[in-house]
């Protein structure tokens, strides 16, 4: 089948070299130095994955049948089924996704081709495939939900947990290509020894835009749970290893997905949850809220508890102006991502306090990030910071251990 992909941000993208695998695709970008990085081979994202694949395919040990344009009616043209993974990030004024990306898309593809089935992969909100099938008058339009994790994933689509296709359950046409779809990711599935199939869900357009949004919430909650307990026993001087070990050795809670942070963040989670809350107008709800509430409220803790770290110094140390150094500025390790990280949402606090800060992140090119300086060489970073801040901890911090405000419990010391 020949496959267009609107979009190479991590969903697109790791699609994209997934079905090339068996079909011929056409991945299209409006950035052309992503369009050019794929062409030559390389990955325009940070995921290792993407990366080693198309390694592989260099090396001749591996065949993709892929290629990346700029332009759109070359990607459309004569595509069979077009994957539209175009951004839509949360409005905070309009309590809403920001659609735009999908329409325009939806547009080109017609404008070429009234044929081609198309796929949205984009996060949209509850109700807005039946709203934009309707306003186009178009009945070839799908949703199909992604589980993935930034820099993990052509990963996770190699081992979806499981594919979920929203059809229209009236239309024998949409429900075939449904059925047609999944068996184009099922394919592609990588299957171990003792691996299970992946299960799969035909549901309507709507439900499987809930299952997306109550997903990322779910585990938006998991976070700030973990992050609630953390924040009590800071705040009591308990050990908060110990609790959550207790805690995980329940079986229906268990021990994964909760390592303290300093809040979540990132492409979805933060999206996603506020997108769920402003669905549920008119509908009573108090834990959604509560969910999205909560990640304020832990930054505003870490900034406080920061704070009171440089008072000490000043106090008990005499230095006299301390300078709190920000390590990394990604949501997570293994992501060139920024997007609402929350070390961002800490460092802007703390920043409305007057304290001096300088921000290590080697992949910037700037000299500045919201007003902080940006240092990219570590060891420079580390001599001029009194506290560094690391919302997750790596080995290159061990030498500074006593300078690291983490919460992450990969480090040792509490």
């Amino acid at each position: 089948m020949r496959v267009a992909v609107a979009g190479m941000g991590y969903v697109g993208l790791s699609l994209a070299v997934l079905l090339a695998q068996r079909h011929e695709v056409v991945a299209l970008d409006v950035v052309p130095e992503k369009v050019a990085c794929l062409n030559r081979g390389t990955s325009p994202i940070v995921d290792s994955e993407i990366s080693r694949f198309l390694d592989e395919c260099a090396r001749g040990e591996r065949v993709l049948d892929l290629r990346a344009t700029l332009d759109a009616a070359e990607a459309y043209t004569d595509a069979e089924l077009v994957i539209i993974a175009t951004p839509t990030n949360y409005d905070e004024h309009t309590q809403y996704f920001d659609t735009s990306s999908v329409e325009d898309a939806i547009r080109a593809v017609r404008a070429v081709n009234r044929e081609a089935w198309i796929v949205v992969k984009s996060t949209i909100p509850v109700g807005y495939t039946v709203q934009v099938r309707e306003r186009f008058g178009d009945k070839r339009i799908l949703f199909s939900p992604e589980f993935l994790r930034e820099g993990k994933a052509l990963y996770d689509n190699l081992h979806p947990s499981r594919i979920v296709v929203g059809v229209d359950l009236s239309d024998a046409a949409c429900v075939a290509f449904g059925h047609q779809f999944v068996s184009m990711l099922q394919e592609a599935v990588e299957h171990g020894v003792d691996s299970k199939p992946v299960p799969e869900l035909i549901v309507g357009f709507t439900e499987a835009e809930a299952i997306k949004l109550f997903a990322n919430t779910y585990l938006a909650l998991r976070v700030a749970y973990f992050n609630e307990l953390d924040t009590y026993a800071k705040a009591r001087g308990l050990d908060t290893r110990q609790i959550i070990e207790g805690v995980g050795l329940d079986p229906r809670i268990g021990a994964h997905y909760n390592n303290p942070s300093f809040g979540y963040g990132g492409y979805c989670l933060p999206k996603d949850s506020k997108q769920l809350l402003a669905n549920y107008d008119r509908v009573p709800q108090n834990l959604i809220g509560a969910v999205v509430s909560a990640n304020a409220t832990r930054k505003d803790f870490i900034a406080d508890d920061v704070l009171r770290e440089v008072d000490r110094l000043r106090s008990e140390r005499g230095v006299e102006d301390p300078v709190v150094g920000v390590y990394r500025l990604t949501i997570k390790p293994g992501s060139d991502n920024f997007r609402q990280s929350a070390i961002q949402g800490v460092m802007q606090r703390i920043k409305t306090h007057g304290v001096r800060m300088v921000v290590f992140e080697p992949v910037l090119d700037t000299a500045e990030f919201l007003g902080v300086p940006v240092i990219r060489d570590f060891d420079e970073f580390a001599a001029q910071s009194d506290i560094i801040l690391a919302n997750r901890w790596n080995e290159c911090l061990s030498p500074y251990a006593d300078k690291i405000y983490t919460r992450d419990l990969s480090h040792n010391e509490q």
